[in-house]
């Protein structure tokens, strides 16, 4: 049996390659100003992985010779049926419940942890356990840890990034499988994963196995597909079929699902997780981009009032240089208003002091007026000063403040 699930190296690749692009695009558009980067997050990530190594050091219980003799005895089988080059340090840890286990590193160091209920609940059949170790061990041995950071610039992406850290999960199962003395075991620790301490006992785990037949809707191909996971029905239904000699044969995603998801980045926080980030991600947009825009569309409408308005003011200035008098309406200077200015509803001069009111039309500024005020410079010419009321004033142009 290849330890390595097949769609994982090609997946490796092409995250490779486009995070190597990506590095390299960064190094010399920012002329290795980016490594200043690299250095502050690296140690972001050193103090906040720190902050879990010591407590797992301070809280959990070292897994020795001296301390849990079997479960030492059996990652040591594990890691040398596996030909990991060093045996880990593994730690208990008690997690409230959770039943899971997991591989992490520190400043060159690799670590395993498992989680006390899951190795509670297979007491009764230690082989299970196993595929738990083996799993992790998966992890260390494929490198996904060492590699992870490399390829961190292509792991966001749409269905690839997701699909590999899937491929990933299946590849590592393979590794469980193969240090469980049978498939049944294998399929115990799933289970166990599945329906809890007790009751995974009497679970029908070829049922279980079955339901894979619901994967192929639209919902369900759209959060795996989005997913880090696999669904765990078919990581059952795959360690099944391995343990006869077969590739299992999973259900087809829905078509419409697989289109979507290519505008849905990972963000490494599962399904829904992924699709709420986005969500949460469109919503900030949208509260900083709908308002620039309203603001623009204001602008514009605001931009063309004016402009209409200073023809309107050039017409009555003409008329009144000569006739000496203030028109009685605009029509009478010569004006009317451009069937294309939509931005404004109505437009009118005031017969008594010559002031030119115009009225914004459809839209948030609707009802809104602007004003042009005329006044006499000593030289007997005439000088329009614009005015508005309940406007803001990084809407108006610079004359109108």
């Amino acid at each position: 049996m290849n330890l390595q699930y097949k769609n994982e190296k090609p997946l490796f690749i092409i995250l490779l390659v486009i995070s190597t692009l990506v590095w390299l695009g960064l190094l010399v558009g920012t002329m290795g100003l980016v490594l200043v980067y690299i250095l502050a997050f690296l140690l972001f990530y050193v103090v906040a992985q720190s902050a879990f190594i010591s407590y797992l050091k301070g809280t959990g219980v070292e897994i020795t010779a001296e301390q849990f003799p079997d479960l030492h005895a059996k990652i040591v089988a594990c890691a040398e049926k596996l030909s990991v080059e060093k045996v880990p340090a593994a730690y208990l840890l008690h997690m409230g419940g959770a039943f899971n286990a997991l591989a992490t590193r520190f400043l060159g160091r690799n670590f395993i942890v498992l989680f006390s209920d899951i190795v509670d609940a297979l007491e009764e059949h230690p082989d299970a356990l196993n595929f738990y170790i083996g799993h992790e061990l998966g992890h260390l041995k494929q490198k996904h840890l060492t590699w992870g950071p490399v390829l961190a610039p292509a792991s966001f992406l749409p269905v690839v990034g997701t699909a590999y850290s899937r491929a990933k999960e299946y590849s590592c199962d393979r590794h469980g499988l193969a240090v469980c003395q049978d498939a049944a075991s294998a399929q115990m620790g799933l289970a166990a994963l599945a329906a809890g301490s007790k009751r995974w006992r009497s679970m029908n785990q070829h049922a279980y196995a079955d339901q894979t037949r619901h994967s192929s809707g639209f919902w369900m191909s759209l959060h795996e597909l989005i997913s880090d996971y696999p669904w765990l029905t078919k990581r059952i239904a795959s360690v099944r079929a391995l343990g006869q000699g077969e590739e299992a044969k999973h259900p087809g995603r829905h078509w419409f699902a697989w289109f979507l998801s290519l505008f849905i980045p990972r963000f490494g926080v599962g399904g829904a997780g992924s699709g709420v980030v986005v969500i949460a991600i469109i919503g900030i947009l949208a509260a900083v981009a709908i308002p620039a825009y309203q603001d623009y569309v204001s602008k514009a409408q605001i931009a063309s009032a004016v402009a209409v308005g200073h023809s309107a003011t050039q017409a009555v200035e003409n008329y009144v240089y000569k006739t000496g008098k203030i028109p009685g309406s605009l029509g009478k200077a010569g004006f009317s208003l451009p069937e294309n200015a939509k931005s404004v509803a109505e437009i009118e001069i005031n017969p008594e002091n010559a002031v030119v009111v115009v009225t914004l039309g459809n839209g948030a500024l609707a009802g809104k007026t602007i004003g042009f005020v005329p006044s006499l410079d000593g030289q007997k010419r005439i000088h329009w000063r614009c005015t508005v009321k309940d406007i803001k004033a990084t809407l108006l142009p610079k004359e109108c403040h």
